[in-house]
């Protein structure tokens, strides 16, 4: 079918988007050589900005009275979609002329996103792995931050919000254990990542490292080099965030840290991914006497070092390397 257009609505938040760009693969599957356009929050939308198959990339930056959604109308609805496919639930489904429309259906806090997103498309049994292009500048930028020479640790100990944080003084324990000569990374070079916003905190971790061993990625790559920085890594432990889904993503041994936040429905999805969590369980948390979602205080505090370490022990062990041929 000649001249096929998608239009892909997609999330605002970073992690959410990462989950859903399993979405281009059933579009090459299904619409083999359509062009697609991504709408999405201006901090998704680098993700997919190096994929071949991405016509247009609209950056929805959120206005008063919905009026990104006003402007989202007027740039599409010149168009015949010969699909639309909406993770919103926005009335753009109604509002432009399409051929066929896929829209997400209600969260379900029992299943995982992934499938979730599949589902829409009958994919549940055979889900769609996140996926991100990135361009040799990209790979060319991370080969300078990441050479090679010897294994790699990466770490995102920080988060969107403080009470998801694992406390850095147990970051910092982690390193020395999965580092010593004794540890699953002896000698490791570790590489600290944050957004942005987040270095200062991370920079309580980061200032451990010693020098000879320091990969300092905190707050100063944009998404696809981080990206691609991850892919190099050996193995990736971090709070709930959007770098974990994207080292998950990069198919790194990702192990996911977790505590006000569901694991079933936001773990790190990938061939080789596991989350580890508190003693009490998010509905635990979120219910306990004097609890404030307004605080940034930890809600990790009862997730011990003893229990990472060996949540890491058992994904080091069934990566595809450690595998029999």
């Amino acid at each position: 079918m000649a001249g096929m257009r998608i239009l892909f609505i997609s999330s605002t938040r970073i992690g959410d988007g990462v989950l859903s760009t399993g979405v281009l693969a059933w579009i090459r599957e299904t619409y083999p050589g359509a062009a697609v356009t991504v709408a999405c929050g201006p901090e998704v939308a680098p993700l997919f900005a190096a994929s071949p198959q991405v016509e247009r990339v609209i950056a929805m930056a959120k206005r008063p009275r919905g009026g990104h959604w006003a402007d989202l109308w007027r740039a599409c609805v010149g168009t015949y979609w010969t699909a639309i496919i909406d993770l919103r639930r926005s009335a753009m489904r109604y509002l432009l002329l399409a051929r066929r429309r896929y829209v997400l259906p209600p969260d379900r806090p029992d299943v995982h996103k992934v499938v979730q997103i599949s589902a829409m498309f009958g994919r549940e049994e055979t889900p769609l792995d996140p996926e991100i292009a990135v361009g040799p500048e990209h790979e060319s930028a991370a080969a300078r931050l990441v050479p090679d020479g010897g294994p790699v640790l990466a770490l995102a100990p920080t988060a969107n919000w403080g009470g998801k944080e694992w406390p850095a003084d147990r970051f910092i324990d982690l390193i020395a254990r999965l580092t010593a000569a004794s540890g699953l990374l002896p000698g490791a070079r570790v590489a600290v990542l944050s957004a942005p916003g987040e270095r200062d905190r991370a920079l309580t971790v980061l200032d451990t490292v010693p020098m000879d061993r320091r990969i300092d990625l905190a707050g100063k790559t944009d998404l696809l080099t981080a990206y691609a920085c991850l892919k190099r890594a050996d193995l990736f432990v971090g709070n709930d965030s959007a770098l974990m889904h994207m080292a998950a993503a990069a198919g790194t041994p990702t192990l996911g840290l977790f505590g006000p936040s569901r694991d079933a429905h936001y773990g790190p999805w990938g061939k080789c991914a596991a989350s580890v969590r508190t003693d009490l369980d998010f509905d635990e948390i979120i219910h306990a006497p004097g609890y404030d979602h307004r605080s940034s205080d930890s809600r990790m505090t009862t997730l011990g070092v003893d229990r990472v370490v060996a949540a890491a022990e058992a994904l080091w062990a069934r990566r595809p390397a450690a595998l029999p041929a």
